[in-house]
């Protein structure tokens, strides 16, 4: 059986579906350490503190184990009021700066990934921070802008300078989006240029994929995105890859167990209907393995209750 380097699993900040029952899941199922969805820092000095999407964004439970709040803006004073406010309330872990997003309604203000255009505001947000928290400060980078301005180096190097104890680098650039294949070369290439931790970040959707990721960047800590929908036992995978040990897959049934157990937690929280229309996404990245998959991803989007979901889901085991 096969063994490799042994480094904590982060759950990679996802807007819309890295929620505390999303996170708890993934934690029971082998993930080291999780990240909010990303919170705009006008969002969190301003929001009124009873306002639903708030307090759900901020929402964390005890179950979840280690929580990093990841916040996104572009003016560095805002940033560090807004570090200020989530160290103060005793719930997390760390900050996380998001330079990373691609996203265009993100970018075109200035924030998330288009920091990589503008280091030297970059470097004056970093630095904001990290003087407004005792708390570990980390950043969410990519490669670049694009294929023509790549300084994911100088920008990890940069980093480093300014007070962040880790990186994490998507190997894409911000107009790759999530297109193409992640360039794992330029992660090593970061990983061997500064002195703090790098955690890798994109492509890894199983063992094998993780095994390589590590023997390519060498890397200090993965990050899991998009591999995790549907599969949060990717997790534990890993780490039985990690320790040498087997691993077997779940059958359809603990899939299905598990889908609506994500779903009556996500009830509990969030009540009906917002709780239906917010699993649909799940549901269908769930299944999404199964023959049939299609037309059962077109059926639970109609569905109006969990009762009609699981009638339709364990359709497929028959």
């Amino acid at each position: 059986m096969n063994k490799c380097k042994q480094v904590p699993l982060y759950l990679a900040p996802m807007a819309g579906i890295t929620d505390k029952v999303f996170r708890r899941l993934c934690c029971e199922k082998g993930c080291d350490v999780v990240t909010t969805e990303m919170i705009s820092a006008p969002g969190v000095l301003t929001a009124p503190k009873t306002s639903r999407a708030y307090t759900q964004l901020l929402d964390v439970e005890q179950a979840e184990g280690p929580i990093i709040a990841q916040i996104f803006g572009h003016h560095a004073d805002l940033m560090a009021d807004a570090a200020r406010m989530l160290t103060d309330m005793g719930k997390y872990s760390g900050i996380d700066i998001n330079m990373g997003c691609p996203a265009p309604k993100v970018t075109s203000g200035g924030s998330g990934s288009a920091l990589m255009k503008t280091p030297d505001l970059a470097a004056q947000i970093i630095r904001s921070v990290c003087n407004a928290t005792l708390l570990p400060v980390t950043v969410k980078m990519r490669l670049g802008w694009d294929d023509q301005h790549i300084n994911c180096v100088e920008f990890a190097q940069m980093a480093e300078q300014c007070g962040a104890c880790a990186v994490t680098v998507h190997g894409r650039t911000r107009r790759q989006l999530y297109s193409g294949k992640a360039d794992w070369e330029k992660i090593a290439e970061v990983k061997n240029a500064v002195g703090i931790r790098v955690i890798a970040n994109g492509d890894v959707v199983d063992a094998d994929s993780a095994e390589e990721i590590l023997r390519v960047t060498d890397c200090d800590g993965i990050a899991i995105g998009r591999g995790a929908l549907g599969n949060p036992w990717l997790f534990g995978e890993i780490k039985a890859r990690m320790r040498g040990e087997s691993y077997t897959p779940p059958s359809y049934a603990e899939v299905v167990e598990t889908a609506m157990r994500h779903a009556r937690d996500m009830e509990a929280w969030k009540g009906n209907p917002a709780a239906v229309m917010e699993m649909r996404k799940h549901f269908g990245w769930y299944v999404s393995f199964r023959r049939g998959a299609r037309k059962l991803r077109t059926d639970i989007n109609v569905a109006e209750t969990f009762e009609e979901v699981e009638k339709l889901l364990r359709s497929l085991e028959e």
